[in-house]
């Protein structure tokens, strides 16, 4: 394998095994054709991120990364110039197409459609930066930081939309926009904390780098495992018991104490 196959080999590994156990979290597996659909999403998030980045660029010196001398510059460039601008992409092609969509009925699916649009621009962008540097070292590193870094984000995004989505169910409209807000928010605050610690080049930051990483990590796999074996219809229908015609809540009818297994 030459040294341009085995950086694209790196590139492609990661996103598969994430993406395939995310997949496999699923007891009601997703249409592939409609993860592939948020995949590309993803790799379209890039260019609409390079776009923006350049517009804004015009505007916002501490975009420019000649301008960005400053602890200051560093810490408004690592939050609003990137990790909101990132985050905020994969957020709009996420809610659009997938928050309303009939697909949509469990409270782990928009955790998958969220990995999957965030793994998509991951790929494309990791490509892009390690084909440009051309190192096996910084593909490595990317392969276990950037792409798992980009997966994390995308839980907790799909983490706070699928509680949104429960809420909308249950017309409580005021706690179904924080946690869409909360969706945005909390994927951004991580990402800009992670390029924070590498943008600083502080030792002090770098030692909280590997620390914030494994936190990250641990916590992402959890909600991954929560949110799997919590899984449900988002949206109940009511049950009346066949005997009496009563509403029930649960196996058991407390009008007539008719039990159905």
């Amino acid at each position: 394998m030459n040294q341009l196959g085995l950086l694209l080999f790196i590139t492609i590994i990661p996103v598969i095994l994430i993406l395939i156990y995310v997949y496999q979290k699923d007891k009601k597996k997703e249409p592939i054709s409609l993860l592939m659909q948020f995949f590309g999403l993803g790799i379209i998030c890039c260019f609409l991120v390079i776009f923006l980045s350049q517009f804004l660029g015009n505007f916002f010196p501490f975009m420019n990364s000649e301008n960005r001398k400053t602890f200051f510059d560093i810490f408004i460039y690592s939050f609003f110039g990137v990790a909101f601008i990132e985050e905020g992409c994969k957020w709009i092609m996420l809610y659009t197409r997938g928050y309303f969509t009939k697909e949509f009925d469990e409270i782990y699916d928009i955790l998958v459609y969220s990995v999957f649009v965030s793994l998509g621009f991951a790929f494309f962008e990791n490509a892009y930066y390690i084909f440009q540097v051309g190192q096996l070292k910084t593909a490595i590193i990317r392969a276990f930081s950037a792409i798992p870094g980009h997966a994390c984000d995308a839980i907790f995004m799909g983490y706070y939309l699928s509680i949104a989505k429960q809420y909308y169910y249950k017309k409580e409209q005021k706690k179904e926009i924080t946690n869409i807000i909360l969706s945005i928010m909390i994927p951004t605050l991580l990402h800009g904390i992670y390029d924070f610690c590498i943008m600083s080049k502080m030792k002090w930051f770098a030692y909280s780098f590997f620390a914030f990483i494994i936190f990250l990590y641990i916590i992402s796999i959890k909600k991954i495992k929560e949110m799997s074996e919590e899984n449900r219809m988002i949206k109940y229908h009511d049950i009346f018991c066949k005997n009496c015609g009563a509403k029930m809540e649960g196996k058991r009818c407390k009008n007539c104490g008719t039990e159905y297994k």
